[in-house]
């Protein structure tokens, strides 16, 4: 009876702490995110900004930056799409989050 507790909670621990760090973007392709990203020329515009001095990759590693979750940055990649009318599909915009926090955010959700 005991090892049959110890092993439901030890599973349910599992499970949960598999969740806590699953991949906010799982269904999503960072290098389709990446592909689109440099189609879409990102980082020219973000490099032309005056306040990240040249470097646009800046703007995701500022300490004050905007982005503080995932679904934040789902958000300000469609913004910028959007704000930019860059040529970026709607289906595009989740790989690139994607891309973005592979290589950027690291958020685990």
């Amino acid at each position: 009876m005991r090892t049959t507790t110890a092993f439901a909670a030890l599973f349910t621990l599992m499970f949960f702490s598999a969740a806590a760090h699953a991949d906010p973007f799982a269904k999503a392709d960072p290098k389709a995110g990446k592909s689109a990203y440099e189609e879409a020329k990102c980082q020219t515009c973000h490099n032309s900004l005056k306040d990240m001095g040249g470097d646009g990759n800046r703007i995701f590693t500022r300490p004050d930056r905007r982005v503080k979750d995932s679904q934040g940055l789902l958000r300000m990649v469609r913004l910028c799409a959007d704000r930019t009318g860059a040529a970026v599909f709607p289906e595009d915009t989740e790989h690139i989050a994607a891309y973005l926090n592979q290589q950027f955010y690291k958020f685990q959700q």
